[in-house]
């Protein structure tokens, strides 16, 4: 078996369609058909090599297989096709995207606060997603046979920075193991800079409280002991106090990707990101406090 072959690459009219044609040898016979075509299309996901199984885009020795655990055996002709994506569900959006990067694989965009990554009830367009199925059009080399961005992390609503978005199946499947790991064993790390009421000498730390679903709230996470484990670590950047108010500027790396990670476990810890609507109104009043610049932004 050669890994990851050179694929054919044929045109139905009007898309361009590529196809593979492996033969089982002796040594890597005996496993699933599904596990075997991923090991020798490393570019391609299991996931996706089983869609397309169960789809009928397979066949050994001309014969249409649909069963992704069928046991392979040596001097089978396994035949692969990989159709031309379909057009994605969300529309496309004339969106203005702040660009920082861009080539045939990734796609790297500044986001604004106040823009959603995903279409989800109440937000069904003027997202991220719809923005990006605009921009990137046929470029967009397709995620699981459809033409839509991948999207391998989010950031809140309200939140800006940077986002990774793949445009490829390949792209895909490396960055989505990158942001896995959290840097762990390799070169990705994510870091987030956020003002958050209140400071001390030395104030910095890691935060490992585990974090679910609140049961009073469905929109809001909180601290459970059955939670899923969390862990955060922080440390102050600049300090800033005036009378009657302290703001800390942090930097937080995280272990972890939990939803609204970094705001639950500030407010855990008695700093809650300032003008947070959902984890922040205990010290809403703080913000009177506030000169009238900064009274203004928060």
């Amino acid at each position: 078996m050669v890994e990851n072959p050179e694929p054919q690459v044929s045109n139905d009219g009007q898309n361009e369609v590529s196809s593979w044609q492996i033969v089982v040898e002796e040594e890597t016979a005996g496993g699933r058909l599904d596990i075997f075509l991923a090991k020798a299309l490393p570019d391609l996901s299991r996931t996706r090599i089983k869609q397309l199984i169960l789809a009928g885009e397979v066949h050994i020795d001309g014969v249409r297989i649909g069963e992704p655990k069928l046991r392979v055996k040596p001097s089978m002709v396994i035949s692969l096709t990989l159709p031309p994506p379909t057009d994605p569900l969300p529309k496309p959006q004339d969106i203005a995207l702040d660009i920082v990067y861009e080539d045939d694989q990734l796609i790297i965009i500044n986001k604004p606060a106040g823009m959603v990554v995903h279409p989800a009830p109440g937000a069904a367009d003027g997202t991220l997603v719809n923005a990006l199925i605009h921009h990137c059009g046929d470029s967009l080399a397709g995620i699981g046979g459809v033409k839509r961005p991948g999207i391998v992390h989010r950031l809140d609503k309200n939140t800006t920075g940077i986002m990774v978005v793949a445009k490829s199946d390949r792209a895909h499947k490396h960055l989505a193991a990158q942001f896995a790991d959290h840097g762990r064993t390799g070169p990705l790390t994510r870091n987030y800079v956020a003002f958050v009421w209140g400071h001390h000498q030395g104030f910095s730390g890691t935060i490992n409280v585990p974090l679910g679903r609140d049961p009073r709230n469905r929109l809001k996470q909180g601290v459970r002991k059955d939670g899923r484990i969390a862990i955060t670590h922080f440390k102050t950047l600049a300090r800033y106090s005036g009378d009657n108010w302290h703001i800390a500027k942090i930097q937080c790396s995280l272990e972890t990707g939990r939803t609204h990670q970094i705001r639950v476990h500030m407010a855990h810890v008695g700093h809650p990101v300032i003008g947070d609507p959902t984890y922040g109104t205990g010290f809403a009043t703080k913000s009177l406090a506030l000169p009238d610049p900064l009274k203004s932004i928060v």
